[in-house]
């Protein structure tokens, strides 16, 4: 055991990753820890990851398959100079690249643990960009030529060390008092699993009664290793027997790792604070409860913000779609007002409400009288309506639209002051002041001989509400539907756009299809509008 890391998945002593954590070299003899020291490693490939200390190596001594006779070794010392940054040592260095490596690019936490000495999530990201993205030699850091030496001729070993131990040091402090401010849960009394609101769970030993494929010790718990085991001089392989052991111990390994995963996904994500999670779950409608189920295999793959985040962000377009869902509503009804909505809303609510309590008494009545349990289903309870949907259609709207042209009347000038006294925000004004904005004055049309001009409104004539004044007179007189004025204008403004903005009226008469004499009305009415130029003036 020359070489000790910390598990990917074991949990962090806090959020940040700000832990002492990193790799540590044992001795595999005394077993002492010789992370900080000069170390010598066997080269041979018989022997992975094993290490010894000065004083064992003078002494000759070994053990496993190790043969200091015949096997190369390397003599390694800890590498604390500066070599790309004043504030990090080449041994750091090597360990943030590893780390990168076993842990991926975007496990800024558990690489700041395996490169340890208090190192931050954050700190090691920012030194990361900084040192391998952002510079100008990409891909090699700036400083990466081996004849480049002026960070190490500017700052001895004694002094980079003592300012590296100066900021350890700095770091457990500043931990400690966090540690100390903190307000400190109460302490059970046994670490049992009776002492925790969580049904099965010993905080004493952060275990919980029934773990994760809880009989995993079982194929290990009467396993041995024997001296005489191990590889075979005469083939140069394990012996059978060892080799399914550590095939046995290999899946083992990987049950405690999944268990150690899913321990992280529930201290990260607070879930033992059961009572909090179900206070927060009740004041939630069913719709806000459903997506929040959909979104809980998400979390095995997030930090705890992040999912906060998402589920956030989701549950506000949630919330949006249901308001817009019911303004269409309120439409559809021909409500034009906020106060006449929320009066429909509550009206609705007491209609379905008292229809409700009706199917209830008429099943109980059907089921007294034909004496069985069974009978119709019962009615679905009205759909809940959260407080953000109704916030988003109240009267008290952060934002009114003023009209674009036309005077100002007493009662907008009212709303705007009492909005401006709020300190609402208000829609981006135009350029143009209101003085200048002059109304499109048209000439009124007159009707098409021997044709009744229809009457048009929001019941009859689908898309009316999209037309304007000059647009309703025009449909109405020459008895042309919104909806396929619309089509022509669409058409005609295309077409417009491909000849320059100009158009001819017979031209117009062609893309519209219908009657000539339609078709030179809404040619005149376009061209007077601005919207479309006359083609055969040019």
């Amino acid at each position: 055991m020359g070489l000790i890391t910390k598990a990917k998945g074991a949990p962090r002593s806090s959020e940040s990753g700000s832990s002492g954590g990193g790799v540590k070299y044992i001795c595999n003899v005394c077993s002492n820890d010789i992370t900080s020291t000069v170390r010598i490693r066997c080269a041979s490939k018989n022997c992975s990851d094993y290490d010894l200390c000065v004083t064992c190596f003078s002494q000759g001594k070994h053990n496993i398959h190790h043969d200091p006779r015949t096997h190369p070794y390397q003599v390694i010392e800890p590498h604390s100079i500066p070599i790309f940054d004043q504030g990090w040592g080449a041994d750091e260095e090597l360990l943030l690249l590893e780390g990168a490596e076993q842990y991926g690019l975007g496990s800024w936490a558990d690489i700041a643990d395996h490169i340890g000495g208090y190192r931050e999530r954050d700190e090691v990201r920012d030194h990361y960009i900084e040192t391998y993205v952002d510079a100008p030699t990409f891909p090699l850091p700036k400083r990466a030529s081996p004849s480049d030496t002026s960070l190490i001729d500017g700052m001895p070993r004694e002094e980079f060390q003592s300012r590296k131990k100066r900021r350890i040091e700095e770091r457990k402090e500043a931990i400690a008092e966090t540690a100390q401010t903190a307000p400190t849960p109460a302490k059970p009394t046994s670490s049992v699993p009776s002492c925790h609101e969580v049904a099965g769970f010993m905080p004493g030993r952060l275990e919980f009664e029934s773990e994760y494929f809880n009989e995993a010790e079982e194929a290990v718990q009467h396993m041995q290793f024997s001296p005489d085991e191990g590889i075979n001089p005469q083939s140069c392989e394990f012996d059978p027997e060892t080799q399914l052991k550590m095939v046995v111990m290999n899946i083992y390994n990987d049950r405690l790792t999944a268990r150690t995963d899913r321990k992280r996904v529930i201290f990260n994500h607070q879930l033992l604070d059961y009572r909090k999670n179900i206070a927060i779950d009740k004041k939630r409608t069913k719709e806000q409860r459903d997506l929040h189920h959909k979104l809980k295999p998400f979390a095995r793959i997030m930090s705890h913000p992040d999912f906060e985040s998402l589920a956030s962000d989701l549950e506000k377009e949630q919330n949006l779609r249901q308001a817009i869902t019911q303004l269409q509503e309120w439409r559809r009804m021909r409500i034009s007002t906020l106060p006449t909505g929320e009066k429909y809303e509550a009206e609705k609510a007491s209609r379905l409400a008292k229809h409700t309590q009706q199917a209830a008494q008429y099943e109980r009545l059907s089921n007294s009288l034909s004496g069985s349990g069974g009978g119709r289903q019962r009615p679905a309870p009205p759909p809940e309506t959260a407080a953000a949907v109704t916030e988003y259609t109240t009267k008290d709207l952060p934002v009114r639209l003023s009209p674009t042209s036309g005077p100002t009347s007493v009662g907008a000038e009212e709303t705007t002051t009492s909005a401006s006294k709020k300190h609402l925000p208000t829609p981006p004004s135009s350029d143009i002041s209101p003085s200048k904005q002059q109304p499109i004055q048209r000439t009124p049309l007159a009707p098409i001989p021997n044709l009744t001009p229809a009457k048009y409104d929001a019941e009859n004539a689908p898309s009316w509400q999209l037309l304007d004044h000059g647009e309703r007179d025009l449909c109405a007189k020459l008895r042309l539907q919104p909806k396929a004025y619309l089509a022509i204008k669409e058409r005609v403004l295309q077409e417009a756009g491909r000849q320059e903005g100009k158009l001819k009226k017979k031209v117009v008469r062609e893309i519209a299809r219908i009657d000539t004499t339609k078709g030179g009305r809404v040619f005149e009415f376009l061209v007077e509008s601005g919207w479309l130029g006359n083609g055969a003036k040019t």
